[in-house]
């Protein structure tokens, strides 16, 4: 599934202007291209936070009509919005989305193509049953009214919702939302779903629990689903939300291979803005072929009850270091955020037009500016906490790569990014960064090698790290410092 996170430094391939910002009118020519040229089989149209083009069924059908003739839209490629959840966003891009599903539908039928052509969306921060039930309820409500509106057959008024949980807690604790959403839906539809298209988010867990936490619960929750199918009878194909950087979930189009070994059972992932763009084409082809290939044929992995106590007293070990730094840490991140260049057309992050992330009473930056900002400086969001986990589950008996099997490479990889001279600067002045001192020193303890720049491509991320560091400090804008510094790393943020 082709994403519209925005995590690209470089412009995409097909773009006229190249300056790499993606405007809601080039993202129907995205969408085309992700189907045409790379291979992708869905793509994900993000009402969630962003600016659309609600007309997006419309210009798919008129400019590329034949094209949607042979490969039809809701059969064999997909078009998957995902929706606001409106118990957090209070804007009105639902009824403009769940209209739009509805029209796409007509609009198709009239055209003697395959309908519906969308007939799935995913449900972001959805942390209870009732949150899908809701969005389902509505939607039948809003397609009967149309039908009897314009007097029409009304053929089309159950709406597949795709559940996305983001907060660590939820992810542990999926069997519970699972078993109550099947009780539901029961009681209002007379039977079970025919299946369910479980998503994990992995950037929201790590912003808000560190990277252990995030990979950790998500893998539980993984194994839950599959508990959940074979006890209730219900299929499920799993989704997976991750970026580039291992903070955001490790998969890029060179680490196809560890992404499979990591997440066996995963049935749909996403691949954002960088993976897609970042990259030479033909390898990013190459690892969508793969991809397309395999991720059908790996077998799920079920925990034991034991292994998944495990796994949770691991979340709150590895979480509780983290969480303690990046609070003291919010302010200076929140100050350099709005440095991060924009790929999309985001709406506010707050107020009316969004909802912010949050630890505790401290207000957080979406995933990819908190992982840019990090990254720009030579502080490696991955490190931070992690070192003090270490410590902490030295006595639990607890094999963290049991769980994170990819935890070591991705320690490696990330620490290659690390500015140790910038962290030293830092720590001199405050202690919250002494912490995170302590962090890098247990992590070389652990790995037996020192974390920091080892080819060359390596050192010029350094040195570029090293001006932005010297810019801030001196109040100048890095904004510059954190593109340049994204080609190296392969991704914004």
């Amino acid at each position: 599934m082709a994403t519209q996170h925005p995590d690209n430094v470089h412009p995409p391939y097909w773009e006229r202007d190249g300056d790499g910002f993606i405007s809601s009118y080039e993202e129907v020519t995205e969408c085309y291209s992700s189907f045409d040229d790379l291979g992708c089989e869905e793509f994900m149209w993000d009402w969630e936070g962003k600016y659309v083009d609600e007309a997006v069924i419309d210009k798919l059908f008129y400019y590329h009509f034949n094209y949607f003739k042979k490969k039809q839209l809701g059969q064999d490629k997909f078009l998957t919005f995902r929706i606001p959840n409106i118990q957090q966003d209070k804007s009105h891009s639902l009824a403009r989305a769940l209209m739009g599903i509805l029209t796409a539908k007509s609009f198709a039928g009239d055209l003697g193509l395959h309908t519906p052509p969308i007939f799935e969306v995913i449900l972001p921060m959805t942390g209870k049953a009732e949150h899908i039930i809701y969005i389902q309820d509505i939607f039948t409500k809003l397609a009967k009214f149309k039908c009897k509106l314009f007097n029409q057959a009304c053929n089309f008024s159950y709406l597949k919702v795709m559940p996305l949980l983001e907060n660590v807690d939820d992810l542990l604790n999926a069997h519970i939302l699972l078993n109550r959403y099947v009780t539901l839906h029961q009681k209002k539809y007379q039977k079970r779903p025919a299946y369910l298209r479980l998503h994990i988010a992995r950037s929201d867990p790590a912003l808000h629990a560190g990277l252990v936490a995030a990979v950790v619960s998500g893998k539980a929750a993984l194994s839950e689903y599959y508990r959940f199918s074979k006890d209730s009878g219900v299929a499920v194909y799993p989704a997976i939300g991750v970026g580039v950087l291992p903070f955001r979930g490790g998969l890029s189009p060179m680490r196809v291979a560890d992404f499979l070994i990591e997440y066996p059972g995963i049935r749909t992932v996403y691949l954002q803005s960088a993976f897609r763009y970042d990259y030479p084409l033909m390898q990013v082809k190459k690892a969508i072929a793969t991809l397309n290939k395999t991720l059908p044929q790996t077998p799920a992995v079920i925990y034991s009850q034991r292994e998944l106590n495990e796994m949770r007293t691991v979340c709150e070990i590895f979480q509780r270091p983290y969480r303690q730094t990046i609070i003291k840490l919010a302010d200076t991140i929140n100050s350099i955020a709005p440095q991060v260049p924009a790929r999309r057309e985001r709406k506010l992050h707050m107020g009316m037009l969004g909802y912010a992330r949050c630890i505790g009473n401290k207000q957080l930056p979406r995933a990819i500016p908190f992982t840019a900002v990090l990254y720009s400086l030579g502080l490696p969001p991955e490190l931070i906490g992690t070192g003090r986990g270490l410590a902490a589950s030295a006595d639990s008996g607890i094999k963290i790569d049991k769980y994170y099997i990819n935890f070591q490479k991705d320690l490696l990889w990330a620490g290659r990014f690390l500015n140790k001279n910038n962290l030293a600067s830092l720590a001199r002045s405050n202690r919250v960064w002494r912490a995170v001192q302590d962090d890098v020193m247990l992590i070389e303890k652990y790995l037996g090698c020192e974390l920091g720049p080892h080819s060359k491509n390596d050192w010029a991320h350094y040195n570029i790290t090293s001006s932005a560091f010297l810019r801030w400090r001196t109040g100048k804008s890095m904004a510059t410092e954190i593109m340049e510094s994204g080609k190296w790393r392969g991704s914004l943020g």
